[in-house]
């Protein structure tokens, strides 16, 4: 097996490296020539551990000449986003501040992927604090660009890691979603993207939480098959992380017929752009084709409610942490503003906001009652220039799922005209991950789209 490598899934590989078709050190090889062509038109990486990288690669090349895989990663070469802790590399959180901060230990789910034996390539570029708006562009790495047109944003703040996986730099990434930022970039970049339930990925020896528990660990993919290995990779409860008890490992399931879906094409008066709008009507008619009951009706939840107090969650916790800190001129323009919002709010606004995420989760279950899965874009607004912020009704369909704590995936549907990836939302009651995972695979074997790559 050789030549293109860089463009096998991660089950591709884990069937070739046990039928003895390559090796870790090979397809590693590959990957960093890739990387070497791509990744200075593209700016995936806050830093590659090519070194590092190369020695687990050495490792995995052992154990598979001796027999002995530690797991299904064994060999896998995977991202992580650089706001997740990799013991003795820097983790930057995608700011100057934290330039020369080394991460003492493994973010639990990297020590559950490290413990399988994953060759993990380095720090994907994060937006700062991953409170972006809609890009990647900050003071200490520059602008992460999108591979199906470098001049466009591949989103926010997972951007990195979205590219990186578009564009054939490993199969698999690992990011955070705290209000969008798996399942946007997922759907800029023609990928499928998991976030969690609250609680199914638990986390221990991380960052500090500066969006309460709303932000979670998920993956991105190309395939649905990569999807549902790196996320059994990962899951799983923790003593130290009281979110995740009540989780089990998880599995593909068999989909019910006639599961009934409530497809939503706009929130109130937001705009959704007419690619997007046009795609994921589409999206819909496709469900319904394969056995699906889709109505349209109207926003879930109370939706006023939602943008009153969902802004005070990342300010307040932007303003706590650099309470202590002299940021003032090495941080983004976007912060300031923020910041100011959070150290403005009071105990009691904080709290209201807390209350006003459990009364959205309220409303949705409450919506659950009548419909299995809830659909929407993954994003409002086609990706922009790149350097820019993006306009506000891009990221509405998403944040109020993390508020509620529930899981949600962004699946790839289809492109628009001039090829732009564009992606619609499934969002399930809390706990039905493999539900999702089960959907997306369905949609995949009817209406397949990892055979689209970029030309970059």
């Amino acid at each position: 097996m050789t030549g293109l490598l860089w463009k096998l899934s991660a089950t591709e590989l884990a069937t070739a490296y046990r039928q003895e078709k390559t090796k870790p050190s090979t397809v590693l090889a590959d990957i960093l020539e890739r990387i070497a062509i791509v990744d200075p038109q593209l700016n995936v990486f806050a830093l590659l551990d090519a070194a590092g990288a190369r020695k687990s690669a050495a490792e995995s090349d052992l154990r598979f000449a001796e027999g002995r895989p530690l797991g299904p990663f064994d060999g896998i070469p995977v991202t992580i986003k650089d706001n997740i802790e990799v013991e003795g590399l820097r983790c930057a959180w995608g700011s100057k501040l934290y330039l020369d901060r080394i991460s003492p230990t493994d973010e639990l789910p990297v020590a559950r992927l490290r413990a399988q034996g994953a060759v993990i390539l380095g720090k994907t570029n994060v937006s700062e604090f991953t409170l972006g708006r809609g890009n990647v562009n900050t003071l200490a790495f520059g602008t992460t660009r999108n591979p199906w047109n470098p001049a466009k944003t591949s989103g926010a703040s997972t951007g990195g890691g979205s590219a990186g996986v578009a564009a054939g730099l490993g199969p698999v990434a690992f990011g955070t979603d705290g209000g969008g930022s798996i399942r946007r970039p997922s759907s800029y970049n023609n990928l499928v993207g998991l976030k969690p339930s609250t609680g199914r990925v638990a986390r221990t020896d991380g960052l500090p939480a500066i969006l309460h528990d709303f932000e979670v660990i998920g993956p991105i993919a190309r395939t649905v098959d990569d999807l549902a290995m790196a996320l059994s990779a990962i899951e799983g409860p923790d003593a130290r992380d009281r979110l995740s008890f009540g989780f089990t490992s998880g599995a593909f399931e068999a989909v019910e017929t006639g599961l009934k879906v409530l497809y939503v094409p706009h929130f109130g008066s937001w705009d959704v752009e007419e690619p997007i709008a046009r795609s994921c009507a589409r999206a819909a008619q496709q469900l319904a084709a394969i056995g699906f009951s889709v109505e349209e009706g109207e926003t879930p939840f109370d939706l006023d409610l939602f943008e009153t107090y969902w802004p005070l969650i990342g300010g307040s916790g932007l303003a706590w942490l650099l309470r202590d800190t002299d940021w003032q001129g090495r941080i983004g323009d976007a912060y300031p503003p923020m910041i100011e919002k959070g150290k403005s709010a009071s105990a009691t606004d904080y709290v209201a906001a807390l209350d006003a995420a459990r009364r959205i989760y309220l409303q949705l279950m409450e919506k659950f009652d009548s419909y299995d899965l809830i659909m929407t874009p993954s994003a409002g607004g086609m990706p922009w220039k790149a350097e820019d912020h993006g306009p506000a009704y891009h990221r509405v369909f998403t944040g109020f799922v993390n508020a509620a704590g529930l899981p949600a995936i962004s699946i790839p549907c289809d492109p628009s005209e001039d090829g732009m990836p564009i992606g619609f939302q499934l969002i399930a009651p809390f706990g039905r991950d493999w539900q999702l995972v089960s959907i997306a695979k369905l949609f995949e074997e009817t209406y397949p789209w990892a055979q689209r790559w970029p030309v970059i």
